[in-house]
C-alpha cells in the first residue's frame, strides 16, 4: 500500500509544481516541508491534491471495505424474492445500507481518527506512521470477517509470504479477502431468503396450472401473498436486526 502511495505522489508531482508555483518567479513553495521529527511532510497543496484523490476514491472504499457490500446484496435478493422489482427503489436501498453501513463503523472510523489522524494533525506522527497507526482497527475489522481461505488465496497470488500473526496481514491482502468473503455471505444469506417465497411461487403456479389459469400469470397472484406474509412477520425488521447483529 504504501508503494501506491508513492507512486500516486510520483504521478501528481509534477502538478503540485505547477500548482505550488507562484506568480513571482522569486519565491518557490516547496511540496515536501520538515516533519516534527525530521522527516518529510506534505505542503498544503499537495495535501488537497491527495485529499481530493481519497475524496474520489471514498465511493469504492465505502462499498468495499465496509458492511454496505453485504447489506447491498442481501436487499437486493430479498427485493428480487418479494417480486418488487422497482420497490423499494435504488436510491432507498442504497441510502438505508449506508447508514446501516455508518452505524457499525462508527466505532472503527472513531478509532482510526484517534490513533491516525490526531496524532498527525497535532505533529506527534509523520503521514506515513499516522497511516500505519490508523489502519491497525481497519486492519482488526476486515480479519474479523475475511474467509482464512480467501486470505491464503491472496497471499499465494501477492507472493507474499505468510505472516506470522493477523496484524502482520497488508491491506492489499486483507481488502479483497474481505470482498469475497462478505459477496459469499451475503449471498448464502440471500438464497435462505429466497427459498420460503420460491415455494409460494410454486404453489400459486401449481394451483393455478391445475384449476386451469394458463394466461394468468402465476407471479401476479403470488405477489400479494408474498407481501402479506412479509408484513406479517415483521420482515423488515427480522432482516435488518439479523443483518446487524452478523457484525458483532
Amino acid at each position: 500500500m504504501s508503494r501506491i502511495v508513492t507512486v500516486l505522489f510520483l504521478l501528481l508531482l509534477p502538478a503540485m509544481n505547477a500548482m505550488a508555483a507562484p506568480a513571482s518567479a522569486d519565491r518557490a513553495v516547496p511540496i515536501f516541508g520538515n516533519g516534527p521529527a525530521g522527516g518529510l511532510t506534505l505542503s498544503t497543496p499537495m495535501q488537497i491534491a491527495v485529499f481530493m484523490t481519497l475524496l474520489a476514491l471514498l465511493p469504492a472504499a465505502i462499498m468495499s471495505i465496509t458492511p454496505f457490500l453485504r447489506i447491498i446484496v442481501v436487499l437486493h435478493f430479498l427485493r428480487q424474492a418479494l417480486g418488487t422489482q422497482t420497490t423499494p427503489s435504488n436510491q432507498i436501498m442504497i441510502g438505508l445500507a449506508l447508514f446501516l453501513s455508518l452505524l457499525i463503523m462508527q466505532p472503527v472510523v472513531s478509532d482510526i481518527y484517534h490513533k491516525g489522524y490526531e496524532p498527525m494533525e497535532s505533529g506527534q506522527l509523520t503521514m506515513q506512521q499516522a497511516f500505519d497507526e490508523g489502519s491497525k482497527p481497519l486492519k482488526t475489522f476486515l480479519s474479523r470477517f475475511a474467509r482464512e481461505k480467501d486470505i491464503r488465496t491472496f497471499l499465494e497470488i501477492s507472493r507474499s509470504a505468510p505472516p506470522r500473526t493477523p496484524a502482520d496481514l497488508g491491506l492489499q491482502v486483507l481488502i479483497p479477502a474481505y470482498i469475497l468473503s462478505e459477496l459469499k455471505a451475503g449471498f448464502q444469506i440471500g438464497a435462505v431468503l429466497y427459498l420460503p417465497f420460491l415455494i409460494i411461487d410454486l404453489v400459486v403456479a401449481s394451483v393455478t396450472l391445475s384449476i386451469g389459469m394458463v394466461q394468468l400469470p402465476p407471479a401476479m397472484i403470488s405477489a400479494p401473498f408474498k407481501i402479506l406474509l412479509f408484513v406479517l412477520i415483521d420482515g423488515w425488521s427480522l432482516v435488518i436486526g439479523s443483518l446487524m447483529k452478523s457484525f458483532y
